[in-house]
């Protein structure tokens, strides 16, 4: 008996491909009753923005193989049977093994990822020429459980003051789900070390000026119910969902970038699989012209050395890293036992 399948024509810049969707009724999202073929058809009406803000960069797949309700994985290395069109590229990760990873260049690439079951896609902050300067500077605003968006929101508006005073142009996104993502793009000319630097010294600036509402505690029981600036989304190789990338909610919703006037009126509910397309098609792409000028990291770096002459020093690394200079012990505050750390 032949399998379920389908084919999508997918409009590309070396002309239309015929991209086949197998199970296409399989349902990705249960509550929200979203099919593999309803996510295939959403990455191909938004394929031009999705492909702007994600494309030219390795990218992670988050893979569901029986829908977001199962199990997952990040599937990093390119999968078997890739297609030749679809372009890949070494990178190196902190462990300094090397392996290649993917790069989107067009909506057909996207509709390949989906029929390997990719829900989440995650394109890391560089190009793919040049994948050891990040030209994107990105800061994750993540309320802390028992609180939501609403609480992310004012921390966003003063993070824009923040950066606007570095000199950098900042650009919103809801992540999908409770957070917002702030990106500011950047000339590729400094490491992954100094971008996360500026990241830390940005976020010290906002907790300054906000320090009742937003934290840079990297341990869990100091936060309280302060927003957390995950300043470790911007190690290397950690990576936060794409523009335009659905999420895996129940709500089937879209990471989905919006223009600051609206920052008070959005909500993440508001930008579904199912919704996003009409969304675009009457208002445009958020983030068009995000990266027509690429700022200077050199007053954020400035505000890090001076924090640094403070006292104000290296914060944890992911526990997966390897150990890194200057880095404080990687413990939990409160099992501490001072006879044994200065």
């Amino acid at each position: 008996m032949a399998s379920e399948a389908t084919t999508l024509t997918v409009p590309g810049p070396d002309g239309p491909l015929e991209m086949r969707v197998s199970s296409p009724s399989r349902v990705i999202w249960p509550q929200a009753g979203v099919t593999k073929l309803e996510l295939a058809e959403y990455v191909v009406a938004v394929g031009e923005p999705f492909v702007r803000a994600v494309g030219d960069r390795p990218v992670a797949l988050q893979r569901y193989g029986a829908g977001v309700d199962g199990d997952m994985f990040f599937s990093k290395n390119p999968p078997k049977g890739k297609p030749d069109f679809i372009r890949e590229v070494m990178v190196t990760f902190p462990s300094a093994r090397k392996h290649p990873m993917l790069v989107i260049d067009d909506p057909a690439a996207l509709v390949w990822m989906v029929q390997m079951n990719t829900v989440v896609f995650h394109p890391w902050p560089s190009r793919a020429a040049d994948v050891d300067h990040p030209d994107q500077l990105r800061i994750d605003l993540d309320p802390q459980p028992g609180r939501g968006f609403e609480d992310a929101v004012p921390a966003a508006a003063e993070l824009r003051e923040v950066l606007r005073e570095a000199g950098l142009d900042a650009f919103p996104k809801t992540s999908g789900n409770r957070g917002i993502h702030v990106f500011a793009p950047i000339r590729p000319e400094w490491d992954y070390i100094d971008v996360r630097h500026a990241v830390i010294a940005a976020a010290r600036e906002l907790e300054r000026r906000m320090p009742d509402r937003v934290t840079t505690a990297w341990w869990k029981e100091e936060r309280g119910e302060r927003v957390f600036v995950d300043f470790n989304q911007a190690a290397r190789d950690r990576t936060i969902a794409g523009a335009y990338s659905p999420r895996a909610t129940a709500g089937a919703t879209v990471s989905m970038p919006f223009r600051w006037e609206d920052l008070e009126d959005v909500t993440p509910a508001d930008f579904t699989v199912r919704t996003v397309p009409g969304i675009v098609a009457e208002r445009g792409d958020a983030w068009a012209t995000m990266g027509e000028r690429q700022g200077d990291l050199r007053v954020l770096l400035e505000w890090w050395e001076r924090d640094v002459a403070n006292g104000q020093g290296e914060m944890p690394y992911p526990p997966d890293y390897p150990k890194m200079p200057g880095e404080p012990p990687r413990v939990q505050p409160s099992r501490i036992n001072p006879k044994n750390w200065d």
